[in-house]
């Protein structure tokens, strides 16, 4: 039977995913055969860091052009909005993305979880009030985003994997929900490609369940392609 226990952060985060994560016969998937796959971690990162790193060299006019209109909207905000996510074993780390929101709009949450169009763990909102006019088009296409090739150069995030939670969203976790932090977490994934905002927690979660049976070197170079595309539609994107 499958356990629909809330997960609950008493302690450090990271010694209670260490906990919940061995507990597995309750759950969906092995640890064990995914901590066996290391041949493919390494390659993995070898193909992250190279990308990477030839993402952040050919983009790097589009990025200095998005930093400028970002500037130019709110010249007393910072360029980069940087957020505390968890990623791989419940590990924290500082994630980064263009400013595509106001100053305060961590502050305005609050008023406006009452009107979270997506159930779970997580907080989406069409029309939400605290995007700013350039920050519309950047989410849309996703340009908001290309900042966190630092993060998968530095290693705490893959180009491909489960989406990292914030710290609030882990603590509403199930035991089920806890196995997304079993890998590293991805710039992109399944979910991405398979409906993005319009994707329901739950469905999310399942989509990473997925993925992270499927993991394989082909697997992740078809989920990049599918990616591109996707942006490039700009489907499921606010």
């Amino acid at each position: 039977m499958k356990s629909k226990k809330p997960y609950r952060i008493t302690k450090s985060l990271k010694t209670q995913i260490h906990v919940d994560c061995r507990q597995f016969k309750l759950s969906w998937l092995d640890k064990s055969k995914i901590e066996h796959k290391k041949g493919y971690d390494r390659i993995k990162r070898i193909i992250d860091v190279v990308l990477g790193c030839l993402g952040l060299i050919f983009i790097s006019p589009i990025m200095l052009w998005i930093a400028y209109k970002v500037y130019k909207e709110n010249p007393a905000a910072s360029v980069i909005f940087s957020q505390r996510r968890i990623g791989q074993n419940g590990q924290p780390f500082t994630m980064y993305k263009f400013r595509s929101m106001c100053v305060d709009a961590e502050d305005q949450l609050g008023d406006l979880m009452h009107k979270n169009e997506i159930s779970g763990a997580m907080f989406k909102m069409k029309e939400d009030p605290r995007v700013t006019e350039f920050g519309k088009f950047i989410r849309r296409t996703s340009l908001d985003e290309l900042p966190q090739l630092f993060n998968v150069i530095k290693g705490d995030m893959s180009l491909i994997g489960p989406r990292p939670p914030l710290e609030r969203e882990v603590a509403e976790y199930t035991r089920q929900d806890i196995q997304r932090l079993l890998v590293k977490p991805g710039c992109s994934g399944l979910w991405q490609v398979s409906g993005r905002s319009e994707i329901q927690f739950k469905e999310m979660v399942k989509l990473d369940m997925e993925y992270i049976k499927k993991r394989s070197l082909g697997y992740d170079i078809s989920l990049i392609a599918k990616t591109i595309k996707v942006i490039l539609k700009r489907d499921g994107a606010y």
